[in-house]
């Protein structure tokens, strides 16, 4: 957690010192936490660093955010699941070319690749290389053999990297108990643009208006790709019991979902601020693996009050301002649902502003900018 009076404190120190060339390294482009989180930063273009971005597959719906803030943009042209050492040569070439001061991987598979393209580059001596620590338990079997083999990979040489940044108390906490032995760590909470996500009454109605949602009707909202550690089964299973209450499922793979009418379910949208300004509650419902929750921090700066599982950092932001409950647990989220949307009008209203209020004080993309500058920093004062 970043405090308002510790993010102005970062903002100072990070105005200091000379201009860092940061390269980023992920594995794709496509709308996710960490992805989202690569976008801000480089978008926001602090006048400190000098970025460019390489994404190791082509495509994703966020490049055109990237290429129009102006930020130089490369992909390796790698194919999703099949790492191969002509991706790993360009890359390598990339850093020699554009001669980074620090670079930048975001996950397991972009940690590996730029662990091993800064070796091939012959200038690991003169880069400091970062990594990204995105999520908490990854143990399920939902994932297959490759992910196992991945990660093992990634635990056996976390040691090579000058830097890991968490975004989790609980990722760093997980990894450390299984074995993870980082030279330093770093915990830099998510950031969230909170003048993009706030309320907005006029949009409520016409995105409500155009949902085809009647203007008293409760709506809840998760926004979560399809993927098992999201448990859309566990959120449907608790909606089911909620008659009157109508979801809104957004995100990668929900427009195929099987759900009741009383579910929409939207697919993939960039209109994330306005569904939200829709909603009357905001949930995460992961069963395991998450670090920290964009979606859940989203909903909240949206003035939304929140119901999350126990998982990963939930717990940490909400702080006092929601409902907890166990994960795989569709009769307790049903519950913790139902209690916040039989509360009165006042009590929702103190509930929804106490919720924007700790994202606003605590968890501002500001503040998680100062503070990768300042880690930037203080790795290349290192150098």
């Amino acid at each position: 957690m970043i405090t308002r009076e510790h993010a102005s404190s970062l903002s100072h120190a990070a105005e200091a010192g000379p201009t860092i060339r940061v390269m980023h390294v992920i594995a794709s482009l496509e709308i996710g936490g960490a992805e989202t989180m690569l976008t801000n930063l480089v978008c926001a273009r602090p006048a400190a660093l000098d970025q460019c971005v390489v994404s190791l597959v082509p495509g994703g719906a966020l490049e055109r955010r990237i290429a129009d803030a102006g930020v130089p943009l490369f992909a390796l042209g790698m194919r999703r699941g099949r790492p191969g050492l002509g991706g790993l040569l360009r890359l390598a070439r990339l850093i020699r070319r554009q001669r980074p001061d620090v670079l930048q991987s975001w996950m397991y598979h972009a940690d590996l690749a730029g662990t091993l393209a800064l070796s091939l580059s012959g200038r690991r001596h003169a880069v400091r290389h970062v990594w990204s620590l995105r999520c908490s338990d990854m143990e399920s079997p939902d994932y297959g053999a490759m992910f196992r083999v991945v990660r093992a990979a990634w635990m056996r040489l976390v040691p090579r990297a000058d830097l890991l940044v968490a975004n989790s108390e609980a990722g760093l906490r997980f990894h450390l108990a299984h074995g993870m032995r980082p030279a330093r760590t770093l915990v830099i909470p998510n950031g969230i643009d909170t003048a993009r996500f706030r309320p907005n009454a006029e949009t409520r109605a016409r995105v409500r208006a155009a949902l085809g949602l009647p203007a008293e009707r409760p709506v809840v909202t998760l926004i979560a790709r399809v993927d098992p550690m999201k448990d859309h089964a566990g959120f449907l299973a608790a909606i089911g019991c909620l008659p009157g209450v109508s979801a809104l499922l957004v995100g990668r793979g929900t427009e195929s979902l099987p759900a009741p009418k009383e579910v929409l379910r939207l697919g993939e949208r960039r209109d994330i601020p306005d569904l939200l300004a829709a909603a009357d509650l905001v949930v995460s419902s992961s069963a395991y693996g998450e670090g920290f929750s964009n979606a859940l921090a989203e909903g909240m700066a949206a003035g939304l009050p929140a119901v999350a599982t126990d998982v990963g950092d939930a717990r940490i932001i909400l702080g006092n301002t929601g409902a907890l409950c166990p994960p795989r647990d569709p009769t307790a989220l049903a519950a913790a649902i139902g209690r916040l949307l039989d509360e009165d009008p006042e009590q929702r209203r103190r509930r929804a502003e106490a919720a924007r209020r700790r994202i606003v004080e605590n968890y501002s993309l500001e503040a998680c900018i100062a503070a990768f500058v300042c880690a930037y920093q203080d790795l290349a004062r290192r150098s």
